[in-house]
């Protein structure tokens, strides 16, 4: 989804940073969901997909299926798999076959996602046992796509974004606030896969943008993928990675650290690295791998 990049940064060792050991990451390789522990050890493939959202608690993984219906269609459902006894409830009784994207509540108990049951994209809501599906704000011919849902801290609100603006929806499916990409960051925008994640205290979002800068890296076409920190109630911006660091798919590990995708120099495949977010301690974690999320501090 995201281009090829190549990332300018030395890979030396970097201090260790001390981690709960009962905190997980849930990441994507090869069409598949895999769980790690938070320092990157003990990898371990739980089920096919994509997508893939840990839950709060760390038990629970949802995640996109797909499922090959013909030579050119796919269905593509969301479903929940138990870490621990490893059963898979796949949400079959959400209306169509077209859903994207789970994002947990604070609590666990609900799933936010995008689903195309017509011509449009609807964001909505379903308990995290497949139950209670309903339409938090149904798209329409005349509005952008609203992507990557991810739930305020208190629950009561979803951040999203429709590629030139960042959205906050009330559970009433009416905006509460927007704010324009590029204002937040320069000749800023997001792609329909650019992730938004809001910090453990609720006030900072995490944006991947894309910035039409001139890249510092040879025979680079395209935007420059950024990953940047907004204060909610200051309503200030900081970029995070640097202009030689490329980064997307950010998520917070904590207030003041972060995992992201990108991409070591000579290397062809994405890796998941960490910072801080003073730009400081950056390490590598786990290879091969994209999409990562992580259970709650």
């Amino acid at each position: 989804m995201k281009r090829t990049i190549l990332l300018l940064f030395a890979l030396a060792a970097s201090p260790a940073s001390v981690f709960c050991g009962d905190r997980h990451i849930a990441f994507e390789r090869d069409q598949a969901v895999w769980i790690t522990n938070l320092d990157g050890t003990g990898e371990k493939k739980i089920a096919d997909g994509i997508f893939p959202a840990i839950s709060p608690d760390g038990t629970r993984v949802a995640f996109n299926t797909t499922e090959k219906t013909s030579d050119t269609t796919y269905a593509r459902h969301i479903a929940v798999i138990d870490i621990a006894t490893g059963k898979i409830d796949v949400f079959k009784d959400v209306p169509g076959d077209n859903s994207y994207y789970p994002s947990w509540t604070v609590d666990g108990k609900q799933i936010v996602f995008t689903t195309r049951p017509h011509e449009v994209w609807d964001l909505a809501v379903v308990n995290s046992n497949g139950t209670n599906f309903h339409v938090l704000r149904h798209g329409t011919q005349e509005e952008v796509t609203l992507y990557s849902p991810v739930w305020a801290h208190d629950d009561q609100s979803v951040f999203c974004q429709d590629m030139t603006n960042v959205y906050q929806v009330g559970l009433d499916g009416l905006t509460r606030a927007h704010w324009k990409i590029d204002k937040i960051a320069a000749k800023g925008d997001m792609s329909g896969d650019g992730r938004i994640d809001v910090s453990p205290d609720g006030k900072r979002l995490l944006l991947s943008i894309d910035l039409a800068e001139e890249a510092q890296l040879k025979n680079w076409e395209g935007p420059v993928s950024a990953l940047w920190s907004f204060d909610l109630p200051s309503q200030k911006a900081r970029r995070l990675t640097q202009k030689r660091v490329f980064g997307w798919d950010g998520v917070w590990i904590d207030n003041k650290n972060i995992l992201f995708v990108s991409k070591a120099p000579g290397e062809e495949d994405n890796s998941i690295f960490r910072m801080s977010i003073d730009g400081k301690n950056l390490k590598r974690l786990i290879k091969d791998a994209g999409f990562p999320s992580v259970s709650a501090p």
